[in-house]
């Protein structure tokens, strides 16, 4: 499953490391302004997504696959 994210934040956002570890795919680290990233997820999930806002030292993405029901 492909789970596309818009970047509208004017700031870059690196994407958490758990990101991978929950089994998405992605070709990229960071998220530059006005781009649409593409996370590949496992088959029959759906994206658990969580931003954070580090202030200065900027904007993180986590996105878990969750298994659909």
């Amino acid at each position: 499953m492909k789970f596309k994210y818009f970047n509208d934040t004017k700031r870059d956002v690196s994407i958490h490391p758990a990101t991978y570890e929950y089994g998405c795919k992605s070709d990229k680290e960071v998220i530059r302004p006005l781009e649409i990233f593409t996370f590949h997820l496992p088959e029959n999930t759906y994206p658990w997504v969580k931003m954070w806002d580090y202030g200065e030292e900027g904007l993180s993405i986590l996105v878990i696959p969750e298994k659909n029901d």
